[in-house]
């Protein structure tokens, strides 16, 4: 056949060669089509990755801060239960000098009422 066509070496070596070429050619990346709502696309992409992420920081922001209002509570509660325990061991004091007060007053009438008594 090849006598027919009257090709040569040369010939068959460059169609070979052409036709590895066109057989790479269906292996390579084809360049993407952007499309006129790509863009769009990409903005709306955008504006949703911006979204999500405020909501998230929002998130974390209340999180920090209903953490830090418990801390507060937590210490607010500590510093009243060390509060009302200062306030009845001064009550006891008070109560214990109260009574110290009255029994020295009862010795002291009772010595002026053996005084009166001789």
């Amino acid at each position: 056949m090849n006598e027919l066509q009257r090709t040569g070496f040369s010939e068959r070596l460059k169609t070979a060669a052409d036709a590895k070429k066109a057989m790479l050619a269906n292996f390579r990346p084809k360049p993407t089509v952007t499309g006129e709502g790509v863009p769009e696309r990409a903005t709306l992409r955008a504006a949703e990755l911006d979204r999500v992420r405020r909501e998230r920081a929002d998130a974390k922001a209340a999180k920090k801060a209903a953490a830090e209002a418990a801390e507060e509570a937590a210490r607010e509660a500590e510093a009243a239960i060390a509060a009302a325990a200062l306030e009845a061991k001064r009550g006891e004091r008070r109560e214990r000098k109260a009574l110290t007060a009255a029994e020295q007053k009862a010795k002291r009438d009772a010595r002026y009422a053996a005084r009166k008594a001789r």
